[in-house]
């Protein structure tokens, strides 16, 4: 009886038996997440090591160290040339402002200069020289400003110590060429009144055409229509 069972048990007529696991599914996936994980560091960890068995990875890094160094000193040195073009910078402004200054003072030193010559050659003028009784003319100057205007002045005296008062006009005449033909040309307004009892200096400037030339310059004092005084600056 024993033997017919043990001999159905092993042959084709024995039943058929399910083998089925103990463990449950999430478990089963946890174990496989571990196995795959596990394959992967050690995937990793041999391409690092024939990495540096082949000399690749050192190789990178000293690449990487000398591109980093070499970063510094670009960095350093375009910090340096940025210093010395915001001092080159700073330096060209100071000295523009100071030439403009020297500049101002320049011109202001000129037209100071300019008025002490003549406030000197006006004072001159007016040192007693031999007794002249009347009226007399004592300095004419003349002057080109741009070339297209002139600029005069005249010292007009009465070198007497107790002279009277004296009352007639003054006319200034200025003679030269335009376009190579004689030019006269006379004050615009006309004569000016003159009026002094010792000394009257009395300027103006008169605008001149184009293409002309000037060649004198005449002031004359009139008292009435009676010639007191004349002189000529010649340019």
């Amino acid at each position: 009886m024993r033997f017919k069972l043990l001999r159905r048990r092993l042959t084709i007529s024995a039943p058929r038996v399910a083998v089925r696991s103990a463990l449950p599914w999430p478990l089963r996936w946890a174990v496989a997440a571990i196995v795959f994980g596990f394959c992967a560091a050690i995937a990793l960890w041999a391409f690092e090591f024939g990495k540096g068995i082949a000399g690749l990875d050192s190789g990178a890094r000293e690449e990487l160290a000398r591109l980093r160094q070499e970063t510094n000193r670009l960095r350093d040195e375009r910090d340096r040339a940025q210093s010395v073009a915001n001092t080159a910078g700073s330096l060209l402004t100071t000295e523009k402002t100071a030439q403009e200054r020297l500049l101002a003072q320049l011109k202001r030193l000129e037209s100071e200069n300019r008025e002490l010559r003549d406030n000197l050659g006006f004072f001159e003028k007016l040192l007693p020289t031999t007794a002249t009784e009347g009226v007399v003319i004592r300095g004419l100057q003349a002057e080109l400003l741009a070339g297209s205007q002139l600029k005069w002045q005249v010292l007009v005296m009465q070198p007497a110590a107790r002279a009277v008062e004296f009352t007639g006009r003054l006319e200034i005449t200025v003679d030269g060429l335009q376009n190579g033909k004689p030019w006269t040309a006379t004050l615009p307004d006309g004569p000016q009144a003159l009026q002094l009892r010792q000394y009257r200096r009395m300027e103006g400037m008169i605008d001149l055409p184009p293409q002309t030339v000037v060649k004198t310059v005449t002031a004359k004092v009139f008292e009435g229509n009676n010639l007191r005084a004349v002189q000529t600056f010649r340019l």
